[in-house]
């Protein structure tokens, strides 16, 4: 029997609070705990249909209910096709949107070195308190398991992990079902030691594989965290006679080669709660191979909250003037059309 919304939301309200505290689940619980806005009479009638169809079991007598395997296999087998496709979404999503992002970014950069003749350097967004977006288990063998972890800005993490024996169909949905209730939408402070033991616990002889999920986890939002960084006009650095010597050269070039140090150069321009205009002259610089040099650099935002860096990297004698003009126009120009686009 194909069952109504309400039923199916009825249902998973009571898989997800009988997931979360291990006790049978009352109408009255439920009242609370859905949005449908229903008498817990109402849902009383509904959880007894629900039970008579096999899918919820009352443990003893005055008891609430608990879910059968039959309801597990219904909201495991709905929430693993809602997610299936929602997967493809993001997919299709993820890659047009990587794609746009990256060759604007790539542009920007090049039209800005073009326009001003200095070297330039623009940083990808990042994204503050990254959170879990989704979490899905698949056997590859009878010794592995893959978890594909989504986080913030779309970044996928695929994780190998052994497993001490073979896990059943039935077995890898509980635990989909397990981690998506409690980790879907949390941030990496969110998920703190009491969470995770209580996810190990409800996860019983499989609590190792949730060691390896929450490494995986961690690692994946430590991914998310690593800036790409475009740069371009280095060659126009060459053009002005007191960067021109061979020993400045080589520093200038390994400079702009080394992402290290210009992510120390992003993380100084991002750690202005202004996010104004920052403009370093020679030993103010961040980065130690650009101490000839002086850098201007702003911040750009998105919708969403991600944020990103544009540098420019000239000789102390720069126009700042028109240097500064140029990234408030700028940056005023990709705020708008990224705000857009969101």
């Amino acid at each position: 029997m194909e069952l109504d919304e309400r039923k199916l939301k009825i249902l998973k309200a009571i898989i997800s609070n009988y997931l979360e505290t291990g006790e049978p689940v009352g109408s009255r619980t439920i009242s609370k705990y859905t949005d449908l806005n229903l008498s817990s009479a109402t849902i009383r009638n509904e959880m007894a249909d629900l039970e008579e169809l096999g899918y919820i079991m009352q443990p003893h007598t005055s008891a609430g209910r608990i879910p059968t395997d039959a309801g597990y296999r219904l909201y495991v087998d709905r929430m693993m096709a809602e997610k299936d496709v929602e997967m493809e979404e993001i997919k299709t999503k993820l890659l047009d949107r990587v794609d746009k992002m990256e060759n604007m970014l790539k542009q920007v950069a090049k039209v800005l070195a073009y326009n001003t003749n200095y070297a330039t350097l623009v940083s990808a967004p990042q994204y503050q308190n990254i959170k879990l977006k989704f979490i899905q288990l698949t056997q590859v063998d009878e010794e592995q398991l893959l978890a594909v972890i989504v986080v913030d800005g779309n970044v996928i993490k695929n994780k190998l992990m052994n497993v001490t024996r073979p896990l059943g169909n039935d077995e890898i949905l509980k635990l989909n079902v397990l981690l998506n209730t409690f980790l879907q939408g949390a941030s990496l402070t969110d998920i703190n030691l009491e969470m995770i033991q209580t996810i190990k616990a409800q996860a019983g002889e499989f609590a190792d594989v949730m060691e390896s999920i929450f490494q995986g986890i961690a690692e994946a939002i430590h991914e998310a965290d690593e800036v790409e960084i475009y740069t371009s006009g280095t060659t126009n650095m060459l053009k002005y006679p007191e960067l021109g010597n061979i020993e400045q050269t080589t520093k200038l070039l390994e400079a702009l080669e080394d992402r290290q140090g210009l992510n120390e150069l992003i993380d100084e321009a991002m750690s202005d709660e202004s996010h104004g205009i920052q403009v370093y002259i020679g030993e103010e610089s961040p980065v130690s191979n650009m101490k000839d040099c002086s850098i201007v650099t702003a911040t750009y935002e998105l919708a969403e909250g991600g944020k990103g860096t544009i540098g420019i990297i000239g000789p102390k004698r720069m126009d700042y003037k028109k240097v500064v003009s140029t990234l408030k126009n700028l940056t005023g120009e990709l705020d708008t059309i990224f705000k857009k686009k969101e």
